[in-house]
């Protein structure tokens, strides 16, 4: 390609497609690996992607990701051409889900700067052996193949005209949305796949390669080829194909004398203007034959075949959607949070409390201030908020694999996958879920036997569902397989050494369920490609602790278990209740805080080792200065003046001693610095109003550290 052709762009737009063609490819299979082979729809739609990501590849010049996803769009050529019965289902599929896993691993090469060299030739022959047993299996019943689905490899990038008496002329125009970025890199695609029909072609813009503003250009007016081609408009468009955001394309016959003209005395003007005046033109015979213009392809939903719509009117296509890139919103959302605190600095300012101070004016304008930057906000949080349904369908490709290799049939059932989530803890959370998902599979649902045996259905089911109530996102793993043994718990953890002697009945069922989370502890007694080695579910903990949620379990033996991850809608911002303990500030989350008490001395039961509870309505609570536990200055009021804060997590409760609250107000959470050693206890910080840092109390990080006494 040319020195000034830059590729930064075109990269971009090629891994961005590339990946949402894979997870498209992905649901297909997915959703008809149980049935006894692939629709027309779902066939065509798989030999759509593959023949977009060939061309697109092949511009690129990935060579291997361009030979395997020609090789297997020839496989769903031959499907789509002869119709072949008996097609050995689940194999086609293996073959699918290992073509996009090869690509996909490609792309991450690419992603991370590397070189994409991976090689595609063991993967290649196995499917060519998989299409030569098919078409075998059609000659052997005497019927005729389909002609071969040939592919030119992009040695040059223009081609040269030749003659033929059956040329046929044409004018091709094609439109995408307003809302569509880098139409030239879209217009150069469509040029590069038609490559492999026409025998000539000129197109305006001339200077797609060249030129990134020329895709203003395009969007604005349209991009417009004429071609000398020996194929049919129909077999012109299903071999350009479609892009993203492509609105309609307009095929129009020509002369040889037109095509010849070029675009410069025969410019897309006039082919619209012909256009509009064909259309007004009365008919003269009686049987009406197609005009020029009859065929418009009209936008279609992924899976669909082309709709070819007549004589319809052009319409301005609607601004719907626009991309940003994720480094703006994150830019946008760490300015709204200091737009949070810069409010909190003048409406808490000192200046405000001089006696005396007609201040009706400046609540009403601050009233209005404070308004604005609340709606802000939800605005801004909203643009982040993206539904788990991508992240769901990954668990189905999961469900799948596993199963097989395992040799159980499971079904996998969603539930609230539009459920929407903080980007940042959606990124967190796949790797437990998946780690989640996995377990079900493996120590879940028995085997076939087992659960026959059991008078269960042969078939385990697996249900993954997601809610949003009380500020929190419900993210629940639910299968009906053996369940967890309590007694089985509680024997290896003794075994282990990770209750110490503590009797099981100093426990309570949910905690023995927790025993699978501690690091080391695994009920599986031999190790396996997917679990045994007592790693995992302490580190899905932790990811889940680290982006503030937490996992519950629950279990009926016999019936099946489930997994319940309670994790924030978001990071950025929090109601928290700013508080004083000496001359230091704490902030608590305000959801965690269950009621503050005032607390008499009778009320504090002290051990012999210095530890402290306070007896609450007949309950023993722990209780903790925090003073003393982060060797604070005293506390203003040491004696039994204070207010009890009673803090809940995970249905566990804790007292934290404090001198005063403050104010409950909108907190942006802030990351402890690397440079500052860890403690416990504590997750964040934030800056109030007077410009002060206080620090954000981890009540899960207060009860472990209490337990763990």
């Amino acid at each position: 390609m040319g020195e000034d052709f830059n590729t930064d762009s075109m990269l971009d737009m090629f891994l961005y497609e590339s990946e949402q063609l894979l997870e498209n490819l992905q649901n297909v299979v997915l959703e008809r690996k149980d049935e006894d082979c692939f629709d027309e729809t779902s066939i065509n739609e798989i030999f759509r992607v593959m023949h977009t990501i060939k061309g697109s590849s092949g511009i690129m010049m990935y060579e291997n990701i361009t030979k395997i996803a020609h090789k297997l769009e020839d496989v769903f050529y031959y499907l789509r051409e002869s119709h072949p019965e008996n097609v050995p289902h689940l194999e086609l599929v293996d073959h699918v889900l290992e073509v996009s896993d090869f690509i996909t691993a490609e792309l991450d090469k690419i992603k991370e700067g590397d070189t994409p060299d991976g090689d595609e030739s063991s993967i290649v022959a196995d499917i060519d052996k998989f299409l030569t047993n098919l078409k075998s299996g059609i000659t052997q019943q005497g019927e005729e193949l389909p002609p071969e689905n040939t592919y030119v490899a992009p040695s040059q990038f223009y081609v040269a005209p030749t003659g033929n008496e059956s040329n046929k002329y044409y004018k091709m125009s094609v439109y995408w949305r307003s809302d569509t970025q880098m139409c030239n890199i879209r217009a150069y695609t469509a040029v590069y796949s038609l490559k492999e029909v026409v025998e000539d072609m000129q197109y305006i813009p001339d200077d797609i390669i060249s030129n990134e503003s020329s895709g203003d250009v395009i969007l604005k007016d349209g991009f417009h080829m004429l071609i000398k081609c020996q194929c049919s408009k129909d077999e012109l468009l299903s071999t350009m194909g479609e892009t993203s955001g492509m609105e309609r394309v307009e095929v129009n016959e020509c002369t040889q004398q037109e095509f010849e003209m070029g675009f410069h005395d025969h410019g897309p003007e006039q082919i619209v203007i012909e256009l509009e005046d064909k259309e007004k033109e009365p008919e003269k015979k009686e049987k009406k034959e197609p005009a020029p213009g009859d065929y418009v392809i009209k936008s279609k939903e992924a899976g669909k075949g082309k709709k070819l719509a007549k004589n319809q009117p052009k319409q301005q296509p609607k601004q719907t959607y626009i991309s940003v890139s994720v480094e703006k919103l994150d830019s946008l959302m760490d300015m709204i949070g200091e737009l949070v605190i810069s409010e909190a600095v003048v409406l808490q300012n000192p200046d405000l409390k001089v006696p005396g101070l007609d201040l009706t004016n400046f609540q009403k304008a601050a009233g209005q201030l404070a308004k604005i930057t609340t709606e802000l906000q939800d605005v801004i949080m909203s643009m982040r908020m993206m539904p788990l349904t991508n992240t769901f369908q990954k668990m189905n490709r999961i469900v799948f694999d596993v199963s097989r290799k395992l040799g159980k049939d499971i079904e996998l059932e969603v539930i609230g996958e539009n459920t929407e989530v903080d980007k940042n803890i959606i990124e967190h959370i796949s790797d437990p879920l998946m780690h989640l998902v996995r377990n079900s599979v493996d120590h879940g649902i028995e085997s076939k036997e087992e659960r026959i045996a059991a008078g269960k259905s042969p078939k385990g089911k697996i249900t993954l569902e997601a809610k949003n109530e009380g500020g929190k996102v419900y993210i629940i793993v639910r299968d009906d397989g053996k369940g967890l043994n309590k007694q089985a718990l509680y024997d290896k953890a003794l075994k282990n050494g990770l209750i110490g002697n503590r009797s099981i009945t100093d426990f309570s069922e949910k905690e023995i369920y927790q025993f699978i989370t501690f690091a080391g502890f695994s009920t599986k007694e031999q190790v396996t490609e997917y679990s045994g080695r007592g790693v995992g579910m302490d580190v899905v903990v932790k990811n889940i602790q680290a982006v503030g949620g937490n996992l519950e379990i629950d279990s009926v033996e016999g019936a099946g278990s489930e997994m319940i991850m309670k994790i924030p809608l978001t990071l950025a911002i929090i109601n928290g209740i700013v508080m004083q303990v000496g001359k230091s500030t704490f902030v608590i989350e305000t959801n965690a805080v269950k009621e503050f008490v005032r607390i008499r001395k009778d009320m504090i039961v002290k051990e012999p080792d210095g530890e402290e509870y306070i007896m609450l309505r007949g309950e023993c609570f722990p209780f903790i200065r925090l003073n003393r536990r982060y060797h604070l200055e005293e506390s203003l009021t040491e004696g039994e003046d204070g207010i009890v804060v009673v803090l809940e997590h995970e249905n566990k409760y804790i007292c934290v001693f404090i001198d005063k609250l403050i104010a409950e107000q909108e907190i942006v959470v802030k990351p402890i610095p690397p440079y500052i050693k860890k403690v416990q206890g504590l997750s964040g910080c934030t800056q109030l109003g007077d410009g002060s840092i206080a620090l954000i109390l981890d009540i899960a990080g207060l009860i472990a550290g209490e337990e763990r006494k």
